[in-house]
């Protein structure tokens, strides 16, 4: 069950996308809480060649970076706006192996707000969404 907190997020990400969604270039937001409490937004940057674009999570971690440094990731999530002529809503999704990399990176212990076939979204540890994770040198 989510917790007050986890709804906050899922609430500030797609508040990002409703206020940024442009088809084909911006359809993804997302929400993370730093360990100290802060919550900050991104949305995806989409690019002509698909290699170039960069995730919503990518930004909000860099914006969290920037903005007062590196704090931790207590909890991230991303959601997905639908196309024009797409039926649905704005729904949470999982994060790319990419972004499971980078999150794994800056917090090892992170919690991640992911889809629960159908079901209210669920709260997972990134360990469990990156088994068996890269580690350099002899990890």
């Amino acid at each position: 069950m989510l917790s007050k907190k986890d709804k906050e997020l899922i609430a500030a990400a797609t508040d990002a996308i409703n206020q940024r969604y442009r088809n084909k270039w911006q359809e993804v937001g997302a929400a993370m809480r730093t360990r100290d409490g802060r919550i900050i937004t991104g949305v995806n940057i989409d690019a002509y060649l698909g290699r170039n674009a960069v995730c919503a999570e990518a930004i909000a971690i860099g914006r969290a970076i920037t903005e007062t440094g590196d704090h931790g990731i207590e909890t991230i999530v991303a959601v997905r706006h639908p196309k024009p002529d797409e039926p649905g809503k704005i729904a949470v999704v999982s994060p790319c192996g990419i972004c499971r990399e980078l999150i794994h990176d800056y917090d090892a212990k992170a919690r991640v707000i992911v889809p629960n076939g159908g079901k209210e979204p669920k709260v997972t540890d990134i360990g469990k969404l990156l088994p068996n994770k890269y580690k350099r040198g002899n990890g």
